[in-house]
């Protein structure tokens, strides 16, 4: 970033007092020369001033401006200390879905009944992070209005696995004092019904963990580095699962027996581990602002009615370009559901065909033999998916050319936007592709996805089958960083937008409320009054169409296999090839909602020009 004399046009002088508003919130206001009357106020003219590497704040135009010192660019290790939490996050989430089915049927649960177990996940999805996104939104402890949440749903998430992993131990030991023996059929029901109880409570942990964790990401991470920022989220979302993914198929009973007797008690004090550690960090790393400089928080926490009248509401009020996402995301993950649960299965039914059709009278144990090596052979494709996934995370963000990134309006002053913009490109800066933005790049993925599930129909090896669950890695990854990416830039911009106007009300109640362009492209004034929703009921309802699709995926999928699936050991049963290939369409719709979001960053698309939007007078 460029560097300003403190002492030149339009900076504040060192020695004046600052409001004590300004004082209070850490923004410092930047008075205009007294000679200077009107001011234009240009698309590239920042409302809030980011400090230049120097510490300076200033501006080339003689409008006031706050400088808001968390709007400064931040460091890569900054962004990876910011985000570390969700890496932790995922190893744990890792855990449960690898290894939870093979768990819960160890213990005597029917197949018949682990949809009901994994509805769990989606169904507490739907309504537990909108009600922490409210819970956190109101929070007004000195220390963050996330990191308590952060907290408290680590504790929760770890005393879930533990719970979970030792469940057998823990209530037989229990039954035993009062004389009932582990293998009756009382004690096998009740150590299965508290186990399938534990996966809900973890399911609950887990999201509301998760809700707090990415609206930390959008509090912390400043407005114009918010692209990158998911871009760092979704790199370490594709380490903790290939690291939770690889513990799961190494026998670590022997070398790490003191964590554990089996191997999913190991690997539930390892997630825990790993989780407990990345929060800590996340936490003590990045200072969160003092959320008692927002106001007062509302009366009183919704009620369930009160909760769902409210995420009605603030879905009512959601910004054209977070709709626009949402919409994606509801058509999208109706087709990415089916990949999570059933890619495995789906290569596993075209590995065992040859041998049902060679040999049709197989005995149950060589039957289970078959499926046994077929499910690792499965196991092999997720992996390809999950390492195509992180390199894509890892190599992608070099060549797609910044756009919710390159957007200055709010966070840095114009000629400090300008002059990062004429230094000299680096060698990074070369291999960006010119026109390829990330949303470009997130509707070539969908297109990409559809149509390797529509070639689900026809393969029928299982190295063509592999590759197609390989490619559909790159979709996960524009998945797991382009919607957010999104939403975060446009939260957190209207964020800093509110806030510094707040303070120019405040030291100047009689100005008018000038014109800004929000990441979508509209023109508006944020008004005080204005009811706004913050990060963590926005992030809550995006999750929330996210997994509401899940469950209409969970049904539909329930209601195909009822109809098309044929018994274990038929050969000619492709029935999950037909509920992939059905979630392929979904996902091609979805494509053609990233085609209306806006392409055009405003900033970076007016930077320059001297278009007039409002005049406001000077002091």
């Amino acid at each position: 970033m460029g560097s300003h004399n403190p002492t030149s046009r339009g900076a504040a002088s060192p020695d004046e007092p600052l409001s004590e508003a300004a004082q209070e919130s850490g923004l410092h206001i930047l008075e205009p020369e007294p000679e200077q009357e009107l001011e234009t106020i240009r698309e590239d003219s920042p409302l809030l001033a980011a400090s230049d590497a120097d510490g300076n704040r200033g501006s080339s135009d003689g409008r006031k401006q706050v400088a808001d010192p968390s709007q400064a660019t931040k460091s890569i290790w900054y962004l990876t200390l910011l985000t570390l939490s969700i890496g932790g996050l995922q190893i744990a989430w890792s855990v449960e879905l690898s290894n939870g089915s093979p768990y819960l049927l160890s213990l005597g649960l029917s197949k018949s009944l682990m949809a009901l177990v994994w509805i769990a996940g989606p169904l507490t999805g739907t309504l537990v992070q909108p009600y922490i996104g409210i819970l956190s939104d109101n929070c007004r402890i000195s220390w963050g209005k996330r990191k308590p949440f952060m907290i408290g749903s680590t504790i929760g998430t770890v005393l879930s696995l533990l719970f979970l992993s030792w469940v057998k131990e823990i209530l037989g030991s229990v039954m035993s004092l009062f004389g009932i023996h582990d293998d009756s059929h009382f004690a096998k029901t009740t150590i299965i019904v508290a186990a399938v109880i534990g996966i809900y409570v973890l399911d609950v942990a887990i999201n509301a963990l998760q809700a707090a964790i990415r609206a930390f990401i959008v509090d912390c991470g400043p407005a114009h580095q918010q692209e990158a920022a998911n871009a760092m989220a979704s790199r370490l979302i594709g380490i903790g699962n290939i690291l939770g993914f690889i513990a799961g198929y190494i026998n670590l009973t022997k070398p790490l027996w003191f964590l554990g007797q089996t191997q999913f008690q190991i690997l539930c004090a390892i997630a825990s581990i790993c989780l407990t550690i990345t929060v800590v960090i996340s936490c003590v790393s990045v200072r969160e602002r003092d959320p008692r400089e927002n106001g007062a928080a509302a009366p009183k926490n919704p009620g369930i009615f009160a909760f769902f009248v409210a995420v009605f509401k603030s879905i009512k009020r959601l910004p054209p370009q977070i709709k626009r996402v949402c919409q994606v995301q509801f058509c999208g993950w109706v087709g990415f559901f089916p990949l999570l649960f059933y890619s495995s299965s789906y290569i596993g039914e075209i590995y065992v065909q040859p041998h049902l059709e060679k040999n049709p009278h197989m005995t149950p144990e060589q039957l289970d033999e078959l499926y046994e090596q077929a499910t690792r052979i499965g196991s092999f494709a997720l992996l390809v998916n999950s390492i195509v996934s992180l390199l894509t995370n890892v190599l992608l963000p070099f060549f797609i050319a910044p756009t919710y990134d390159s957007q200055a309006a709010l966070s840095q002053p114009a000629p400090a936007y300008h002059a990062r913009r004429n230094q000299k490109r680096t060698m990074l800066d070369r291999l960006r592709i010119p026109g390829f933005t990330l949303n470009r790049a997130w509707f070539g993925s969908l297109i990409l996805f559809a149509g390797a599930m529509l070639c689900t129909l026809v393969v029928r090896s299982v190295e063509a089958a592999t590759a197609l669950i390989g490619i559909a890695g790159i979709t996960w990854a524009m998945t797991l960083w382009a919607p957010y990416a999104i939403i975060s830039a446009e939260i957190s911009r209207r964020d800093v937008l509110q806030r510094a106007q707040k303070l120019q009300r405040a030291r100047e109640p009689a100005e008018l409320t000038p014109l800004e362009r929000l990441p979508s492209g509209e023109v508006a004034p944020v008004v005080e009054d204005e009811k706004q929703d913050e990060a963590g009921v926005v992030m809550g309802i995006h999750n929330m169409a996210i997994a509401a699709p899940q469950i209409l995926a969970n049904v539909g999928s329930s209601i195909i296999f009822k109809i098309w699936q044929k018994p274990r050991g038929t050969p000619g049963d492709n029935s999950i090839a037909f509920v992939l290939a059905i979630g392929g369409l979904f996902v091609l719709a979805s494509a053609f909602y990233v085609r209306e979001l806006d392409e055009q960053s405003p900033s970076a698309s007016s930077v320059g020009e001297d278009e007039e939007h409002a005049v406001i007078p000077n002091e």
